[in-house]
This record gives structure tokens, sequence and C-alpha cells, in this order.
């Protein structure tokens, strides 16, 4: 699973179909390839291990030129990296076919296809589609029905686009749990698992539903609903660019990529939770292994990263896992014990900070049971050299200081979690649970993004100060630390980040009316505990701001609140992040400092 694209067009669609899997590297493969029908009528394939730039070398070798094709970048989930296991799949000469997800019942469907003598080739689930639709189309020649035909036998997850030799101009393709969406043109139409690979030949989308099979041709689209009849899809014209680099209507990069988080976070989940059920699958080939192995966790990582892995922590020991989170730069230069069963997570945005790449590479030599990467950049040095990569999709951040990174970070880190506590027992129905509150998320998102405005005149009683504290208890302890962190980076103000409970020890002495004090308030079992910590910080005359969820009653007075609505309990520390991120990112327009290139710092640390 990974990156679809595919085209129909009076012009060759080599050229399409390679800058489209070029546009979706950043969602992680180790293989790509793809199946062109010839004007001899014949499919000719081409696949490669390692990166589209080595399927391009390949091509021009051996060039393949025609009007129909689909392409693929692969990563492993069933079957290693490997030539013989990158898509497009293959039966014979008669169809080819890319797939994203997981078919769970693909041992049984093999099993039957090698007792009807039909030659495996590959590890993976999808080359049996492959073979069950060559069953299918010896009896039912034509292409639509024996797509339907063989869906019907298959379970689990999966975008599907099928081509055919003897048909030059039809393309098939189906949808159940991993999206997919045709690119509309005139005379032409496209195919692709995210609208981004296909900016640079349309604006125009019409986006499959759940259930849907459609039929492509160049001179129109069909689409089928899962009972099989005629359903009309709207065509969305897209405001997207094509060019990555641009900040389309935002003043900043690093506010677009704070709007960008609802779509990233979908991006980051999708393919890897379907109808209530985590697909462990999904994390890659040796995932499963690593898993059953661990017994706890040592998670490493540098600023922003650390502040995911100490969320982590509580998310991980709350399930029965033991953690221990170090900053990276610390960890490689002390003796380290490590007990039976651990399992090493780095965790880091672009893949290549110096202490996290140094402290994996003393990590192989000190005893773990292996070592898992959550990571945004696919062909980096950490997910390269990890035994387990779990990409965020974030996409490219452009600003410096880190926002989608971050909470893509956090739900790779829960999906993980997830994994761990199937093996300490945890029920199908409380994973239901959990998977469907990290559906929901992407809409609590949008909702707290809704309150940038407010957020921006909240941020008008910083612009004249020098010092902000921020505070939390539990795993919104970490999130005060990412808040100051944010604030600190693009504002230049110093602020510091505490547990609420710590303030009597110390911190308190700093708080008078000059000093602005800011704490997200869920709804948890600490409520009371950090109001009290609070009327603490009233008594000394400091200024509240405050971000509670709807059910809170604070009870004190002289502070400012927004409420954020409808927070599910096991990533609200997610949602909770946005307000401060947006907080940090207004505070600094109003100072006036640059806030994508703040001064002294650099997108990628790859230095010690």
């Amino acid at each position: 699973m990974c990156g679809i694209v595919g085209a129909i067009a009076q012009r060759d669609v080599a050229p399409i179909l390679l800058e489209g899997l070029r546009r979706l590297e950043y969602r992680g493969y180790d293989s790509a390839g793809l199946a062109i029908r010839d004007d001899a009528g014949k499919l000719q394939r081409i696949r490669s291990v390692g990166k589209v730039a080595e399927l391009q070398a390949r091509l021009e070798v051996t060039p393949v030129d025609g009007h129909l094709g689909i392409a693929h970048t692969r990563w492993a989930t069933h079957g290693i990296p490997a030539e013989r296991n990158a898509h497009p799949h293959m039966s014979g000469e008669t169809v080819a076919i890319v797939h994203n997800g997981i078919i769970e019942n693909h041992t049984e469907l093999r099993e039957r296809l090698s007792a009807e003598g039909f030659h495996f080739s590959s590890e993976t689930d999808t080359e049996v589609i492959a073979h069950l639709l060559a069953s299918i189309l010896a009896t039912e020649p034509d292409l639509l029905a024996a797509v339907r035909t063989a869906i019907r036998e298959l379970v689990g997850a999966y975008a599907l686009a099928v081509i055919h030799p003897a048909e030059p101009d039809r393309l098939i393709v189906a949808r159940a749990g991993s999206p997919l969406v045709v690119g509309v043109g005139v005379g032409e139409h496209f195919i692709a698992s995210d609208v981004f690979a296909l900016l640079p030949v349309t604006q125009r989308f019409l986006f499959l539903e759940e259930g849907d099979v459609a039929e492509i041709r160049r001179d129109g689209v069909q689409v089928y609903d899962s009972e099989g009849q005629v359903a009309e899809r709207a065509i969305t014209e897209s405001s997207l660019s094509a060019h990555t680099a641009d900040k389309g209507p935002y003043r900043h990069y690093m506010l677009k990529e704070i709007f960008e988080q609802p779509a990233v976070i979908a991006e980051t989940l999708e393919g890897r939770i379907y109808k209530g059920r985590l697909l462990e699958e999904s994390f890659g080939v040796e995932a499963k292994t690593l898993f059953d192995k661990t017994r706890g966790v040592h998670i490493i990582a540098c600023g922003t990263s650390y502040h995911a892995g100490l969320v982590a922590r509580y998310w991980l020991e709350e399930v029965g896992i033991p953690c221990n989170v170090e900053v990276a730069s610390e960890y490689r230069y002390r003796k380290v014990v490590v007990p039976e069963g651990t399992l090493f997570v780095s965790i880091t945005q672009s893949g290549e900070t110096a202490d996290t790449l140094a402290a994996l590479r003393t990590a192989k030599k000190a005893g773990y049971i292996g070592s898992l990467v959550v990571c945004n950049v696919p062909e980096s040095s950490l997910v390269r050299e990890s035994d387990v990569a779990l990409m965020t999709r974030a996409g490219p951040e452009i600003g410096v200081a880190s926002t989608k990174a971050f909470t893509t970070q956090l739900v790779a880190l829960r999906l993980l979690t997830l994994a761990l506590a199937r093996r300490g027992g945890m029920s199908v129905e409380r994973e239901k649970e959990l998977v469907d509150e990290l559906h929901a998320l992407p809409r609590q998102v949008e909702v707290v993004l809704e309150l940038s405005d407010a957020i921006q005149k909240m941020a008008q009683a910083f612009a004249d100060k020098e010092n902000a504290l921020f505070l939390g208890r539990g795993p919104f302890y970490p999130i005060a630390l990412e808040g100051a962190l944010k604030l600190k980076e693009i504002s230049y103000i110093h602020a510091e980040a505490y547990p609420a409970g710590e303030l009597k020890h110390g911190p308190l002495a700093l708080v008078d009316e000059k000093m602005p004090v800011v704490c997200a308030l869920p709804d948890d079992p600490l409520l009371e505990k950090v109001l009290s910590n609070l009327q603490e910080v009233r008594a000394r005359g400091g200024e509240l701001f405050l971000f509670s969820d709807q059910k809170v009653r604070i009870g004190l007075d002289r502070f400012q609140n927004l409420t954020l609505a409808d927070i599910c309990p096991s990533t609200a520390p997610i949602v909770y992040t946005i307000p401060l991120q947006l907080l940090a990112y207004h505070v600094a327009v109003l100072k006036g400092t640059d806030v994508d290139q703040p001064r002294n710092l650099a997108k990628s640390v790859t230095v010690e």
C-alpha cells in the first residue's frame, strides 16, 4: 500500500504517471512501478526497488509509452521490499492492478487460486486480486462486471485500479476503506489516492465514496454505488496549487500548515484503521514481530518531537507498557540500561536530526529488540537505518516551527499505542471506541481552527510581554511544554512550562500582573487540582489565558477563556495543541518577527 496514480488520455501517459508518483513520495514507500498498455495492445510493466528516480532510470533505458496506464509506490506490508512484490501486479497478460489497503482473507483466496492453477510470484495480498480477476474474466469477459464480482469476495480495505490489454479505453477503479479520487480533464481523465498527485494535470476532482466502483474512459466517467446503481458524484474545483511552496491565501507558511492539520491527520490515519479496527499490517513487514516481543518502550527525540514522546508515555503506560522518554543529545552520552523486551523508538520530523541518528546507531549495540522511527521524510537516514518506520504523512513543512508534523506524530504514536495495547488484552469494544475517537479527530481540529480570530484578539495581551508561563497536568504538561516552545521560537518571548502542581515549588515567585499564564483545562480527573493551582496564580495577580472544555466550570475571576467543544478524551492532547499554535502565531505577527524563519533556528538540525 501507499500511492496510486492512473491515467487515460490521447497523449502519452508515462510522464503523467511518473510525476504523480513523485508527488506522492512524501507518503513513504520502498518500491515503485507502472504498467502501460502500448500501441500493440500489450501490457508493459516496469518495476524497481527504491525511489521513483530508479523507476525513471529504467524507463529511460527501456521506454514505454501508451495512452492508458496505472502506477504505484509501495510501502511493504505483505512481503519484503523486492521487485517481485512491487506493484502493479499482473495475472499473465490478462490484467494489471494496483492496490492500497489490506486484504484480510488473502490466504484463503491464495490457496483456492493456487488449486485452480494460478502461479504466485510475490508474497503480497494484491497479487491475489489480480489472479482472482483473471479467474473471473475466463467466464465473464466484461472488465467492469469482473471487478464487481471480485470485490464481493474481498474482506478488508482497498482502493483498486485495473487495466486490461483488450480494453484500450477503459480503466476500472473501486474503493472501500481507502480513498480514491478521479481527476477530470477534457478528453482525458486521471485517478490517484491523493489530489496532490494530479494537480499538474487538472484542478477538477470527483471524490469516490465508500463502496463506489467507477468506469473511467477518455470521454467520461461513470460511477456506480455499492448497490450497483448509477451514482452522481459532484465535481469539485480545487483551490490547491501544483506548486508545493506556495503559501496560497495564507500570510505565512506556518499559518497554512496549522490549517492543513485536519487533512494531514486524516492522511496519517488513511489505510491504517478500518471498520473500528487498527490494521496492524499497515505498519510494515517487521512490525508485528517486533510488537509481539515488546515489553517496554524507550523513546528518543529532540525538541518538538521530544514533547510528542512525552505525551506518548502517558498513553503507553495507561495500557500497561513501561515507557522511558529521553532527549537524544543526553541519551548518547550516558550508560544505558536496557530492560529485556524493550523497543527503541525514535521520533523525528526530518529523519536527519544528528543527535537522534547518533542515538539510533548507539542503540543498535545496546540490546534492544529492534527500532521503530516515527518520521515525515521517507527517504531520510533514520527511516533507512531503523527496522520499522511509521510515516506521519504530514507533507512538506516549510515553517521552521513545527505544527502539523507534531500533531501527526501524536496520531502515529496513538496508533502505536493501540497496536501494543492489543498485546495487553484490550477488548475489541474498547479498541473500536478509541478508533472512533481517532476518526473524529480531523473534524474536531477543524472546529478549533474556527477560533483563530478570537485567539488573535487574545494575543494582543501578549504583544508587550517579555515572559510567559504555561501550565498543564498529566499529558497536558507536555502540551504546555510545546506551547511554550512555539511562543519562544517565533515571538522571542521568554516562555517556560511547568506541571501545574510544581507552582508552589518555585515558579510561583515569578507570577505577578506582568506574567501571562496559559493553561489548557480539559474535562479530566485532574481538573479540580489544576483549578486550585490557577487560584494560586490569581491570588498573586497573574493574568490567566485559558482554553477549556465546554463542560468545565472555571469559578475564577479576571481571566480570558475560549471554549473547545466535543473533545474526545483519548485525543484531547492533540486537539488542545491547536489553540497554542495559533496563539504563538498571532503573538509573533503582532510583534513583527519572521514567523517562518525565526532567528538562529534551522528546520532540520543535522549537526550536534
